[in-house]
């Protein structure tokens, strides 16, 4: 495997992270501020740098390489792969009209199954509903692939994500990155680090990713009231207190983002969906603890490889950039350290993170969460 890496800021030159070296036929993945990928000229730029490249876009909160952590940049990894191969497909919902759930069917349906080891997810990020993706990706692998991902971000704007396959960025984009080779070794591992506070509330109307009432009580109205005066700074306050969500169905809990509030109907809008019937705690966090859970992705995902990993793509949360603050290089500092200097590490902080629970196939909307994918030949 070999990579290369550029960056760009706002009405500046493109500048290599290291050594410029010739690639054939890579995989480029191009992560950034939205407002610059916007730039009508964006992809002709990428492409008259690779020009046989097969270009990626994807719009972030925050774009991650090992030297820094960028939100008004653009990021370019590329990547060929010398043992392996890989195939890409995209749907753009807007234009099909699709739901998540058959979005998320249909396009992994479209990747060649034989020897495909894994798939990577870009996706639009600001109306996608990303449980209902993640399901139906699983539905059209019988949950026996391994899949991560991102949904895309706009820094703490929530306006609009883009994203685009050989083509200028726009949204509704959902892309697929198929890996296929005998070679091919894939790990992954997810760990949030934030800590849930208060009693069980039981969700007792929710519609979607709407939650209206947990203990027959209207779910803003209790939410407001643990929040006390934070409540004021709803809804970007949201982001710092997290609901944990445990499933009726499923053994593990799961870490959901509020992305919005309703003052009239007195409902939280979440990133996932949350079914009635489900218990619910508010959660919270600090630095050290959010530090600590990526360096446990790290160690998790590396100790069950067999070969040092050459490729670390890095998918973690707005709400965790936001508690980190302007220490937020530190978690993707500890995940170089376990992982080791020789692997090319690239990423985004996002809007939802896709992956499965540890020592899991099926995929899973997370939020808040560290998603680790360490890929080598």
């Amino acid at each position: 495997m070999k990579t290369v890496q550029l960056q760009k800021r706002r009405d500046a030159d493109w500048e290599y992270l290291g050594e410029n070296i010739p690639l054939k036929n890579p995989l480029v993945l191009v992560f950034g501020n939205r407002y610059l990928l916007e730039d009508e000229n964006i992809y002709n730029e990428v492409r008259a740098i690779f020009k046989d490249g097969h270009i990626v876009f994807g719009s972030t909160a925050g774009d991650i390489t090992a030297e820094h952590v960028e939100v008004k940049s653009i990021t370019i990894t590329a990547i060929e792969f010398e043992k392996s191969c890989f195939e890409i497909k995209r749907i753009n919902v807007l234009e099909s009209n699709s739901n998540s759930f058959d979005t998320g069917k249909e396009l992994i349906n479209q990747l060649p199954k034989e020897g495909l080891k894994h798939v990577f997810i870009v996706s639009e990020g600001r109306f996608m509903n990303g449980s209902e993706l993640t399901q139906g990706m699983n539905a059209a692998t019988n949950s026996d692939l391994l899949i991560t991902g991102a949904l895309c971000g706009d820094d703490g704007r929530f306006q609009k994500t883009v994203a685009a396959y050989n083509e200028n960025p726009k949204p509704g984009e959902v892309i697929a990155i198929g890996l296929y080779g005998e070679t091919l070794e894939v790990s992954f591992s997810i760990n949030d680090g934030w800590t849930p506070f208060g009693p069980d509330r039981i969700v007792t109307k929710s519609k979607g990713n709407i939650l209206y009432e947990l203990d027959d009580k209207p779910a803003l109205d209790l939410y407001k009231k643990y929040l006390g005066e934070k409540s004021k700074e709803l809804p970007g306050a949201a982001l710092l207190y997290p609901l944990k969500v445990k499933s009726c169905n499923e053994n593990h809990s799961i870490v959901r983002t509020i992305l919005n509030i309703d003052e009239e109907n007195h409902s939280m809008i979440l990133a996932g969906n949350i079914l009635e019937g489900e218990k619910v705690q508010l959660m919270m966090t600090h630095v050290d603890n959010i530090v600590n859970a990526s360096e446990l992705a790290a160690e998790n995902a590396n100790k069950i490889r067999q070969n040092k990993p050459e490729l670390a793509i890095l998918v973690s949360c707005i709400g965790r950039k936001l508690v980190l603050d302007q220490r937020v290089e530190e978690e993707v500092e500890e995940v170089i350290e376990i992982i080791g200097k020789q692997a090319t590490v690239c990423g985004m902080y996002s809007y939802g993170e896709i992956a499965p629970f540890n020592g899991e196939n099926n995929c899973q909307l997370h939020n808040q969460t560290m998603t680790i994918t360490l890929i080598s030949e």
